[in-house]
C-alpha cells in the first residue's frame, strides 16, 4: 500500500536516507492515512541523531532536543523529526527520567502507546507494522503495544487517550487494555490539569462523547471529574425527566453541536442538581435554584481544569441561564428577549437556545413538543430584534456620554446612571431610541448644569 505524503515530508525522508540514515513517517499520520483521513501533522522518525538532523537542514528549531526532537522548517511548514529512542524508567507515571537514543526502529515503535499509532512508512520499504496495527484498524480496536499495564505505568494519560481514540474513531477497547485502564486509573491523579483538560475536551467534542459513560464505568471520572459521578447517582423522579441527572446530561451533550463552549455547558449545566434535590410529599423530585449552584460548580471545574477566562465566562453564563424560558406561548414577548440579550449578549442568546433545545430533547416526552415550539418562537423573535437593529446595549443608544457632557452634566457616575436609565426605557420601548427624544428625556431627568 502507498501513502501519499507531502512533498516536504518526502524530501526530508529522502535527504536522510541519501546520507545513510533510516527515516519514516510515523504514528498518527500513518494511522489517519490508512483510514482515509487527512493527517493534521506529518511526524518523522529517524536513526539520525538530533545533531545529524540539524546538519542536513538549514532551518531547524530545537523544540524537544533533549528527547530527540528537532523541528525542520520547510517553507512555512514545520515537520517534527525525532531520533529513534528508548524511554528510561518512569517514576511519576507522566514522563521518563531519561531517554536513550537507539538505532532500532522496532525498539522505538515498542515504546508507543497503541498499535494503531505504532506504524511507520516510507516509499522505499512501504508500511512497517510490527505490532498488528493494521489488523486492529480493521477490527476497530484500541490495543496497547506490548503489555498494557506497562504502557499505563509509563504515562497514565494514555488511559484517557484510549478513550479519546475510541470516541473519535468509534472503536472498541481491547480487553487487556480495558482491564489495565481500570487497574491503573488512580495514577491519573498525578497528571497535570492541562493534560487532563486536553484529552477530556477531545472526548467531549468527538463524534462519540458517550465514551464518558465508559469512563464512569471504569471509575475514571471519579478521579478526573467526580461531579459527573454525583450526577450519575442522582435520580430524577419528575414528569419532565426519564433519566438520572447524569444520563440526561449525556444525552444533552450528544444533542448539541461539538464546540468546546456548548459541549462543556451541557456537561456542567445540571451539576448543581445533586445539591438542590428535594422530594415532595408525592415523591416528586424538585431542583429549585439549581442553575445558580450549577454555575458555581461549573466555575470550580473549569478553573480546576485551567481553562482560559473567556471560556469560563461563556460556559458559566450559559449554565446560569440555561433554565430561562417562557412557560407558555402567551408569555413570549420581545421586551423579555431584549432584556436577556442586554444581560448576556446576542451571541450568547443564540448559544443559549441551542443549549435549551438539547436540554429539552434530553428530557421526557412530557410537554416536549410545546417546549420546542415555544423555543422556536422565542428564537424567531430574537431574529426579528436583531434584524431590526433594536437597541440592546449602551453602545446602541443614539446618545452617549459626550452628549451629556455637552449638555452640562459633569463627568462621573451620574452620566452612567442616566445612560443606564435611558437604556432601560429603550429596552422596554425601542421607538424611544431617537436622539431628539433621548435628549429631551435627559433634560427632564436632570436640569442642565453649566460646567465651570
Amino acid at each position: 500500500m502507498k501513502i501519499d505524503m507531502p512533498e516536504a515530508a518526502s524530501f526530508i525522508i529522502q535527504t536522510l536516507t541519501e546520507h545513510g540514515f533510516e527515516a519514516y513517517i510515523v504514528g498518527g499520520c500513518v494511522r489517519d492515512s490508512l483510514l482515509g483521513a487527512e493527517p493534521k501533522d506529518w511526524d518523522i522518525t529517524t536513526s539520525a541523531s538530533p545533531a545529524e538532523v540539524k546538519s542536513l537542514f538549514p532551518r531547524t528549531i530545537d523544540t524537544g532536543i533533549e528527547h530527540g526532537t528537532v523541528t525542520v522548517l520547510m517553507g512555512k511548514e514545520p515537520y517534527e523529526v525525532t531520533t529513534y529512542r528508548v524511554d528510561g524508567k518512569y517514576e511519576d507515571h507522566r514522563r521518563p527520567t531519561e531517554v536513550t537514543f537507539t538505532k532500532s526502529l522496532k525498539e522505538d515503535l515498542l515504546r508507543r502507546d497503541f498499535t494503531i499509532n505504532a506504524m511507520a512508512y516510507n516509499d522505499r520499504e512501504g508500511l512497517v507494522d510490527l505490532y498488528g496495527g493494521v489488523e486492529d484498524l480493521e477490527k476497530g480496536m484500541i490495543r496497547c503495544v506490548g503489555v498494557a499495564t506497562q504502557r499505563f505505568d509509563e504515562d497514565a494519560l494514555r488511559i484517557l487517550r484510549a478513550l479519546r481514540f475510541a470516541a473519535r474513531l468509534d472503536f472498541q477497547i481491547e480487553e487487556s487494555t480495558r482491564q489495565a485502564m481500570i487497574e491503573k486509573k488512580e495514577f491519573l491523579g498525578q497528571i497535570s490539569a492541562e493534560r487532563i483538560r486536553e484529552e477530556l475536551t477531545k472526548i467531549l467534542t468527538s463524534p462519540h462523547p458517550e465514551l464518558l459513560l465508559t469512563a464512569y464505568e471504569f471509575g475514571i471520572t471519579n478521579i478526573i471529574l467526580p461531579e459527573w459521578d454525583r450526577m450519575m447517582e442522582t435520580s430524577q423522579n419528575n414528569p419532565h425527566h426519564k433519566y438520572s441527572v447524569g444520563m440526561h446530561t449525556l444525552v444533552g451533550i450528544q444533542e448539541v453541536a461539538p464546540t468546546v463552549v456548548l459541549r462543556y455547558t451541557m456537561l456542567l449545566h445540571d451539576t448543581g442538581k445533586p445539591d438542590c434535590k428535594t422530594t415532595d410529599a408525592d415523591g416528586i423530585d424538585h431542583f429549585k435554584k439549581h442553575p445558580l449552584r450549577s454555575k458555581e460548580i461549573a466555575r470550580l471545574v473549569l478553573r480546576r481544569l485551567k481553562f482560559d477566562n473567556d471560556t469560563l465566562k461563556k460556559v458559566s453564563t450559559l449554565v446560569e441561564w440555561h433554565d430561562w424560558r417562557f412557560m407558555s406561548q402567551k408569555e413570549i414577548n420581545k421586551k423579555s428577549i431584549r432584556r436577556l440579550a442586554n444581560k448576556i449578549g446576542v451571541d450568547s442568546c443564540y448559544q443559549l437556545f441551542e443549549v435549551q433545545k438539547a436540554d429539552i430533547l434530553a428530557q421526557s416526552d412530557y410537554q416536549q413538543e410545546e417546549k420546542l415550539t415555544i423555543l422556536k418562537q422565542t428564537k424567531k423573535l430574537l431574529d426579528e430584534v436583531v434584524e431590526a437593529e433594536e437597541c440592546l446595549t449602551l453602545k446602541d443608544l443614539k446618545i452617549n456620554g459626550k452628549d451629556l457632557i455637552a449638555m452640562g452634566i459633569a463627568p462621573g457616575k451620574e452620566i452612567g446612571r442616566i445612560l443606564n436609565g435611558l437604556l432601560k426605557e429603550v429596552l422596554e420601548n425601542p421607538e424611544l431610541n431617537d436622539r431628539d427624544i433621548l435628549l429631551e428625556k435627559v433634560k427632564m431627568i436632570k436640569p442642565v448644569e453649566t460646567c465651570d
